[in-house]
């Protein structure tokens, strides 16, 4: 099969996602790349083995410069502060950052006070996400939380002590046990504490995770829609605007990383299980790391840490560009299409005239909006777009 050529006209932004693999406690409804720590963690040497694996991929990325850097995981907070400085350090040692590089850091309530906060923010941490999922300690102990709904409030605060002026509180509704009071008494709770950006998300069962295994008995969906609703709603009457599918912001607060995602920008992924997509002069490169956090730091100083890599197809990338840009809630332009896939949106036109018929989005030469009907149902408005078979690439790689 004849590889369909890129035109890039430039190179979109670039951005440094962090992997952090270790929790207190695994969550029964989370099936991210996350551990339950066993005693005392390797700090010290897995920051060595970050900037480790950061300089094998610094080739890919010469003259290029960070526009943000997201500590994830997994609880970062777990981590101590000076362990923080040395891989921020490290990082603006090997690759120029923007002057006012966004520095978000993932944190959890149970591993979290004001002077942590502040330690933070004095290593160069400039925006937090707090992991508070619910003010209510009935409905935390019964999706598997360490905190409980006092230290979720206290956590807050501290943040606000510390001087972060920048920070998202994560909520999730649809809870086991949860009715529509108790997730109004989330959204107006958290609201209360004036927070800059509110994530907002619907329990679900993912496959692999202890819910999944036993499920919980959780509101049906149109409960969880009224749920959805009046949270929206209240966000709305606050002044947040709705941004994404579960981001909302108030003015100049969006996550610049995640936007970028959303935008199909660059990013490098260090860290176990983390991945990336970079963008070269002819083509769009995905690659990610061993998962599991004591194969990668024996690993992470060769190249036995990449454990693949894929090489984008022109039409792998169209869906792609369309699976991150559609969740935005505002147009997305015919512009930034042909920036960020190099090629040109002629090439989309067949599918999206079909997701046009089927009232999912409207698009001219411009622009592409998703309507309600295509919000309401985005996984069926991205089915449009999947790749036909035989035009999917994957290599896998030893570990």
């Amino acid at each position: 099969m004849t590889r369909e050529p890129l035109f890039f006209h430039g190179l979109p932004p670039l951005s440094l996602y962090v992997h952090v693999p270790w929790c207190e406690r695994k969550c029964p409804y989370c099936d991210f790349n996350s551990h339950a720590r066993q005693g005392p963690l390797p700090q010290r040497q897995y920051v060595d083995a970050l900037l480790a694996d950061l300089d094998q991929e610094l080739p890919r990325i010469w003259g290029r410069r960070l526009s943000s850097i997201f500590i994830g995981g997994g609880t970062p907070s777990l981590l101590q502060a000076e362990i923080v400085d040395s891989l921020l350090s490290g990082i603006r040692s090997r690759i120029t950052c923007a002057p006012d590089i966004e520095v978000t850091m993932e944190a959890n309530p149970d591993s979290s006070d004001c002077k942590k906060f502040s330690e933070f923010r004095s290593a160069g941490v400039n925006r937090l996400s707090i992991g508070v999922q619910s003010f209510n300690s009935d409905l935390l102990q019964r999706i598997g939380r360490v905190h409980d709904g006092v230290s979720a409030v206290q956590a807050v605060s501290a943040a606000i002590a510390a001087g972060f002026e920048n920070f998202n509180l994560d909520l999730m509704y649809a809870l086991p046990g949860q009715c529509i009071d108790m997730a109004a008494t989330d959204i107006s709770t958290a609201l209360s504490f004036h927070p800059p950006h509110v994530s907002c998300y619907q329990l679900t069962i993912e496959p692999n995770t202890a819910f999944a295994v036993h499920p919980p008995a959780v509101p049906d969906e149109d409960e969880g829609g009224l749920m959805q609703a009046h949270t929206e709603k209240a966000l709305h009457e606050s002044g947040y605007t709705h941004y994404e599918v579960s981001a909302h912001a108030k003015n100049g607060r969006v996550c610049r990383h995640n936007l970028n995602y959303w935008q199909f920008g660059d990013y490098v992924g260090i860290g176990a299980g983390a991945h990336s997509k970079v963008t070269l002069a002819d083509r769009v490169l995905r690659t990610w790391k061993i998962k599991h956090p004591t194969a990668y730091l024996n690993k992470a100083h060769t190249k036995k840490r990449v454990g693949g890599e894929k090489l984008l197809s022109a039409e792998e990338i169209r869906f792609e560009f369309m699976l991150n840009a559609l969740r935005l809630r505002q147009p997305v332009s015919s512009i930034l299409f042909q920036q960020r896939t190099g090629q040109p949106i002629a090439r989309m036109k067949a599918q999206l005239a079909k997701a046009q018929s089927a009232g999912f989005l409207q698009f001219d030469d411009q622009n592409i909006e998703t309507t309600a009907l295509g919000r309401r149902f985005l996984n069926d408005l991205l089915q449009q777009f999947l790749p036909e078979p035989g035009n999917l690439t994957f290599r896998q790689l030893p570990a």
